[in-house]
């Protein structure tokens, strides 16, 4: 019963911070110190593989969010504006396998198990909210290039597109990122949001799809059966990010209205100084 509270509680956290600017891999990482999940007769490696997995696979939870509340949106989106995304998705695959590969032939470690520190994240989280700070200040005394969503050009797109893959960095913000690049580019608030949402589809789709490969691949070579608890558990904490995601989508869309990006860049300072504090 504690594992399928604690996946509630990770999944509450996921649908908050997975579309504001502040890093659900992040809080994830964070939170995962003090709730680590654990699977009943699962060895250590695969006890591993299935927490990390976890991380990843409740965010199609958040993504399906994003489809039910714009589902008519992006059935009658043009055709050019999925070209768009797909070229935004490019960079972040590229260089998400290409840093992974150089790591492990390298380092002889994992791209996660290189950056997913607390110290990292902090890090992260404190020099993307000071860049929020100072982009939306000067952002204030210039008008917006783009205002309109389907406005935004191929080569925009690509350029947030190298922005979101600067995400393999937990604490960056996948969102945060592709914002703030949105933002540098002249592209206002609610298009750069929105942009950011539909541009999550596709990464955060073929992330989940390639750690359930992961999965599948490791169990079938180890001749070993998931932990009964992990489907439920994993299931439990999607449908709840799911929910909460629904909620965070339609704050974050009404509160950009009336303000701007830098209280999240606020609370990023504030969040990553505390857990340096912590770490001492």
């Amino acid at each position: 019963m504690l594992e399928y509270i604690k996946a509630i509680i990770l999944g509450i956290v996921e649908g908050l911070t997975e579309w504001l600017p502040i890093s659900s891999t992040g809080h994830l990482i964070l939170l995962g110190r003090l709730l680590d999940l654990s699977f009943d007769g699962a060895d250590a490696e695969l006890s591993q593989l299935l927490r990390s997995s976890f991380d990843v696979v409740i965010q199609s939870g958040a993504i399906l969010a994003v489809l039910v509340i714009y589902q008519k949106r992006l059935l009658r989106a043009p055709i050019s504006l999925y070209l768009k995304l797909a070229i935004a998705t490019l960079p972040a695959g590229v260089v998400g396998i290409l840093a992974d590969k150089i790591c492990e032939k390298c380092l002889g470690q994992s791209l996660d198990s290189l950056l997913f520190k607390p110290r990292v994240v902090a890090a992260a989280l404190i020099c993307y909210g000071i860049l929020f700070i100072l982009v939306e200040r000067l952002m204030k005394s210039r008008a917006d290039k783009v205002s309109d969503l389907n406005a935004i050009s191929f080569t925009q797109a690509f350029a947030i597109g190298c922005f979101q893959a600067l995400a393999v960095i937990p604490g960056t913000s996948r969102s945060g990122s592709t914002v703030l690049g949105a933002r540098i580019l002249g592209i206002g608030r609610s298009a750069a949001a929105e942009f950011s949402f539909f541009a999550a589809i596709p990464v955060i789709v073929a992330a989940s799809a390639l750690k359930i490969y992961e999965l599948a691949s490791f169990t079938a070579e180890r001749s070993v059966a998931l932990p009964p608890s992990a489907i439920p558990i994993f299931a439990l904490a999607g449908a709840v990010a799911f929910v909460v995601s629904l909620v965070s989508i339609k704050f974050l869309t009404e509160f950009i209205k009336k303000h701007s990006f830098a209280p999240f860049g606020i609370y990023r300072i504030l969040l990553g100084v505390l857990v340096l504090m912590l770490l001492k």
